[in-house]
């Protein structure tokens, strides 16, 4: 027992964390069999008295994919060809029958789109340049540029996409981009075709709005609170607890309150039927800017969202929020939440051009932007009189940067300055370009995955993977006895393990990924059946039990590690190489093999050293 003892401790912290993880997964199972037994006031009752628990356990749940839940599946083009027909200049009708042709074959051809023109533009012998770039660049250096706003319009795409889903508010989108010019989104629950149409294919809208002064962000947020506490909205409130600066968001309420969390965070409860709408949100009292803890951003919206919270804010003001969390040094994710004049004072239809690059003189990221004439006019009256303020870059209604204006900046040409990496100077690169997209996106296929054929795959899948593992259990106790027990056992923690790592890590469990399971649990008993068969031929030569059982281990393992390392490797040439369904396979069936070996091997083996030496008697291999 003590040469095991820091076997069986490891043993031990590999089930607590597998319960850890699967836990919140049991959690959201019983509230959905509880919500679909209320009706009305219940059911939404409950949901408000547990709706941080349930998100809570939502977000850390096992991933069901489109085939599991329903839902619906969305393929889209980016339209290149649009795109080389808005760039060019000086179009005639020479250039508008090749690239007539261009659109022909760029239907039945795997051939990027910008190579397709380059070829049937030297077919004919023209030069690039009589449409595109200068006439002093080369035909390679054009189509170079080509292809980079052809990539920088996918990339612009898949960000517009990606933050409306996110806004839409869909349960574990899948969001991806597919070959040279597709974008693939499979959006589980989601049954209304038209919205996802509207939501998918709708212009971008890019505004430019000024911060609201702090003190009036404070004053409406006070309102909010007061309201929610039952006070009067004109009601006084002691904000010393309420408005705290940046820097103080590394500590929670509970902890600034001094509450005991091992005790249930009396304190922080307290504070919050006082303060409930200041119990989740933070303030700068220098900027009015709000900083909530991202487990609380679902809150904080369903407050906002109620119609008698939305009759406090006034008519020109509007909360928006952060597009990306900031991680503070506590290690908490936090969103911003900024208070903005409701009407813009730009848009993006205004914007030309928009680079991200490193400022020489600090080596810091940047993002320089150029306007139209109008534009210029218009931003060089609105940066002189709003000095010293911030101006938030707002797209689809979610902010991604908001700098603080230095000086009245003329000629249309601006420099944002203040971002924390090249990455993000990126993003607010493709953001500023997003508002006019000059690649339209079109739906080349659609379809839904109604909720029948959702939970027809449920059950189909669930019902083999009960039967496979029955099938195997009953064969390897009737088979080996005692040592079938020990690999049922072992194969039971497998399947738990596996689970739980897709939990761990957010993975997304799909029909594909079950059959993987499947796989994994014949995979899982094929070690022990070598492992046992070993051990009879040891017996049979007249070895004891003990060292039959250790010589039966020993060489067996190099025959188990050898067949399960070639499994693991075509599961990643798989998981690399394939997409969709494929990779889901592979990366249960990876997942699989990595706890087979610690479940069919070791942990079966640390069973048979306890109980070999005090039950010797008990263990029987058939």
């Amino acid at each position: 027992m003590k040469k095991n003892r820091w076997k069986i401790i490891l043993i031990l912290i590999s089930i607590a964390g597998t319960l850890w993880y699967l836990y919140p997964t049991y959690k959201d199972i019983n509230y959905q069999k509880k919500l679909s037994q209320l009706r009305g006031e219940d059911s939404l009752k409950f949901v408000q008295e547990n709706l941080d628990d349930i998100q809570k356990v939502r977000q850390k749940r096992i991933k069901l994919g489109l085939d599991l839940q329903g839902g619906m599946y969305v393929s889209l083009e980016v339209d290149i060809v649009k795109m080389l027909d808005n760039l060019a200049k000086n179009k005639d009708e020479t250039f508008r029958q090749i690239l007539a042709e261009v659109k022909k074959e760029a239907l039945t051809s795997q051939e990027p789109v910008t190579s397709i023109l380059l070829r049937k533009f030297q077919e004919r012998g023209i030069r690039l340049s009589r449409y595109y770039g200068d006439i002093r660049q080369s035909d390679a250096e054009i189509i170079s540029e080509l292809e980079e706003q052809a990539e920088d319009a996918i990339d612009r795409a898949l960000e517009v996409i990606r933050n409306r889903v996110d806004k839409y508010g869909v349960a574990e989108p899948s969001i991806q981009k597919q070959g040279n010019n597709r974008i693939v989104v499979e959006l589980p629950g989601v049954k209304n075709r038209e919205e996802v149409r509207q939501l998918l294919q709708s212009t971008a809208v890019l505004e430019f709005k000024l911060l609201k002064p702090a003190d009036i962000a404070i004053k409406v947020m006070q309102s909010i609170d007061n309201y929610l506490a039952g006070k009067g909205v004109a009601d006084t409130v002691d904000t010393t607890n309420v408005v705290t600066q940046k820097q103080d968001t590394t500590k929670t309420i509970a902890e600034e309150l001094g509450a005991d969390t091992s005790a249930g965070l009396s304190e922080f409860e307290k504070f919050k039927k006082e303060h409930p709408f200041f119990a989740y949100v933070r303030v700068d009292e220098g900027t009015g800017i709000g900083f909530v803890m991202a487990r609380d951003k679902k809150m904080v919206d369903f407050i906002l969202s109620r119609p008698d919270v939305k009759n406090l804010i006034p008519p020109d003001f509007e909360f928006v929020w952060s597009a990306k969390p900031f991680t503070a040094q506590d290690g908490n994710q936090y969103y911003n939440l900024l208070a903005v004049k409701k009407d813009p004072e730009i848009t993006g239809k205004v914007i030309t051009e928009a680079r991200a690059t490193i400022d020489p003189d600090n080596n810091s990221p940047i993002v320089i932007m150029r306007m139209n004439s109008e534009g210029a006019r218009e931003w060089a009256r609105i940066t002189g009189a709003n000095i010293n303020k911030h101006i938030a870059i707002i797209l689809d209604g979610t902010a991604y940067s908001w700098p603080v204006v230095r000086t009245k900046i003329v000629g249309g040409s601006s420099q944002i300055e203040g971002l924390d990496s090249p990455e993000e100077a990126r993003l607010l690169e493709v953001v500023l370009k997003a508002g006019a997209l000059p690649a339209p996106l079109e739906i080349i296929e659609e379809r839904n995955v109604g909720p029948s054929l959702g939970e027809d795959s449920i059950q189909k899948g669930l019902k083999s993977a009960y039967l496979a593992f029955i099938i195997i259990a009953l064969f390897m106790i009737v088979y080996y006895l005692t040592g079938g027990i020990v690999a049922d056992l072992a194969l039971v923690l497998n399947i738990a393990f596996i689970l739980a790592v897709l939990a761990g890590f957010n993975a997304t469990l799909t029909l594909p990924g079950i059959a993987g399971i499947i796989l994994t649990i014949g995979v899982a008993v094929d070690a022990n059946v070598l492992i046992y068969e070993r051990i009879r031929e040891e017996l049979a030569i007249g070895r004891t039990l003990r060292s039959a059982i250790d010589e039966g281990y020993s060489k067996a393992f190099s025959a188990i590690f050898d067949s399960n390392v070639t499994t693991f490797l075509t599961a990643l040439i798989l998981y690399n190489f394939g997409s969709g369904p494929i990779q889901g396979f592979a990366l249960t069936l990876m997942i699989g093999i990595i706890a087979n070996l610690f479940s069919a091997v070791f942990i079966t083996k640390v069973i048979y050293d306890i109980v070999a030496d005090k039950y010797p008697t008990v263990v029987k291999f058939g």
